[in-house]
């Protein structure tokens, strides 16, 4: 289930007030598509900030594919005071992110613990189906709606196939509805230009 505009401004709503490594989590798991386990799996240094790029080693992925994936400036601002803060937590390389309890302090977060504040969050944005699974739905269905192909949707998920990629997106009929029209007017502009002679650029046809 893919929370509606409202339920998901809720749950960033609530998410502003979490930890800084939560806050980090979410914004790279939604970033870069990232599993749970690819997420609570990665370590220092699979982080390039220069090019702000992650390595997801193939180990660590569903299907057993590296790949390198983007993620936003603005994530990597948010990024660049995790580390700040995670030092002062431990100075090693190693797992990025870290428990901060007292019974497991400093060792790398599990994947239960990371399950058990996204279920957390969720419960307070009153959206209680939203899960970490959620947050990788929402970002593929995002970027077919910005229009990506979709095997290159596919490649940045770290799918096999295709018919993989196409259970992840879910484009509502207003969506469709939006896609076709950019389509028609496109295909509508041309008409026209071949019909009139003019310009395609005049007759209103994207370059």
């Amino acid at each position: 289930m893919d929370p509606h505009r409202g339920q998901w401004a809720d749950i960033l709503t609530v998410a502003a007030a979490e930890p800084i490594r939560n806050r980090v989590m979410l914004a790279l798991a939604y970033d870069a598509a990232l599993r749970r386990e690819e997420l609570c799996s990665l370590r220092t240094d699979d982080l390039d900030p220069a090019h702000c790029t992650l390595r997801i080693r193939a180990a660590t992925t569903k299907n057993r594919l590296e790949r390198v994936v983007p993620y936003s400036a603005a994530t990597g601002v948010l990024l660049s005071g995790y580390l700040a803060h995670r030092a002062s937590l431990s100075r090693a390389r190693g797992p990025l992110f870290l428990s901060e309890s007292r019974r497991n302090h400093a060792q790398p977060l599990s994947l239960w613990t990371w399950s058990k504040v996204v279920r957390r969050i969720a419960l307070a944005a009153d959206v209680p189906r939203f899960s970490t699974h959620t947050i990788r739905h929402l970002c593929l269905t995002d970027l077919a709606r910005m229009g990506w192909e979709l095997h290159t949707i596919a490649t940045f998920a770290g799918h096999r196939h295709t018919h993989s990629t196409l259970r992840y997106i879910h484009l509502s009929g207003r969506d469709l509805a939006d896609k076709l029209g950019r389509g028609m007017d496109h295909i509508h502009a041309r008409r026209i230009a071949m019909l009139t002679g003019m310009d395609a650029t005049a007759a209103g046809a994207p370059q």
